[in-house]
């Protein structure tokens, strides 16, 4: 008679604690020793523990589709060290002035044809000035006039800008962490960790649902993968939405070269945030250009439940949506 034995599962009661609306305050859910060791499950226990979460929150056989268009490429005087998008760096993407209005209507009513429930408009901005932001609310309140939910990713923000992103119809925000405090320094020196922890209270403040996530893969290590879900899930309020990101590298910036991270490790990180944030949607991001279909199968098993359609996510390579639509018709996943 062969022996089985039951799947290692951490307990994480008591973890849980009622949020406030702060993204700057945080409340101890998960050590960072704690999320190491959902790391270092086997592969099979922790699979089975992040999709057990997976179907106590969310339907498992449905994911939520985006679709995110640049309205404003290149020029970008910050110096992300994995961005094309940096001024400073010698990479193909050239520095374009913001989409015209007509244009952005034209590309959402596509993404909406395609099936995407969100658009997402990102603008390679340290942050708005408000000249920049006065088109761009325009653009918001016409995609929410077509039933799309909106997302904006346009760099930090000052006072007053949240407040009138909320007016305009905006659903969500996306600014993301990148990486765990400690390794952010290595990566960005143009603006502060808490730079963009105030920009996402900005943000809370005004009830604007909060998309925050990461990149996986800039040679940090898994210490520092579980720092940056720490800092996720330990806020106040955890993000709505999770973006986890595999590193595109691309010729001329500073990551170029970085050694490759293993794609089991990446999934790893998928079912770590679904583990620490049950309740947010943890999208399967930039990088599934380079994963294989089995890779993202994967993912979505551990509790990805949210992807970006369309040929491109920003300047990076996507699959494009009648790909996704196959894999989806082979997993038996329904769109949401």
């Amino acid at each position: 008679m062969l022996e089985t034995s039951s799947p290692v599962v951490i307990n994480t009661d008591g973890l849980k604690t009622k949020p406030s609306a702060s993204c700057d305050s945080t409340i101890e859910r998960w050590r960072v020793a704690d999320i190491v060791a959902l790391f270092e499950l086997p592969f099979s226990d922790l699979m089975y523990q992040a999709q057990t979460v997976h179907r106590d929150n969310f339907d498992a056989n449905a994911v939520q589709v985006s679709t995110l268009l640049s309205i404003k490429t290149g020029g970008c005087s910050e110096d992300c060290g994995y961005c094309p998008q940096a001024a400073r760096y010698h990479t193909e993407v050239e520095d374009e002035p913001l989409m015209q209005l007509q244009d952005v209507v034209a590309a959402a009513q596509e993404a909406k044809a395609n099936g995407a429930s969100r658009f997402c408009m990102g603008a390679a901005w340290r942050g708005p000035k408000q000249r920049d932001l006065e088109p761009v609310l325009k653009m918001i309140a016409e995609v929410k006039a077509m039933g799309l939910e909106t997302c904006a990713t346009l760099g930090m923000l000052k006072d007053g800008q949240a407040e009138q992103l909320k007016d305009a119809g905006l659903d969500y925000y996306n600014h993301n962490l990148d990486t765990a405090p400690e390794y952010y320094g290595d990566v960005i020196s143009t603006r502060t960790y808490q730079d963009r922890l105030d920009t996402l209270d900005r943000v809370r403040s005004v009830d604007i649902n909060v998309c925050s996530g990461g990149i996986i893969g800039m040679g940090e290590s898994r210490n520092q993968r579980a720092g940056l879900l720490a800092q996720l899930a330990n806020m106040a309020r955890p993000p709505e939405s999770v973006p986890i990101n595999l590193l595109t590298q691309v010729e001329g910036t500073p990551l170029h070269g970085t050694e490759s991270l293993d794609h089991l490790e990446f999934v790893r990180t998928i079912a770590a945030a679904r583990i620490t944030m049950p309740s947010s949607y943890v999208r399967l991001s930039a990088g599934r250009q380079s994963m294989p279909e089995g890779i993202q199968a994967l993912c979505f098993l551990a509790g990805a439940n949210s992807i970006f359609y369309g040929e491109k996510l920003l300047t990076t390579p996507n699959p494009e949506a009648s790909v996704d639509k196959q894999l989806f018709a082979k997993l038996g996943i329904n769109q949401i």
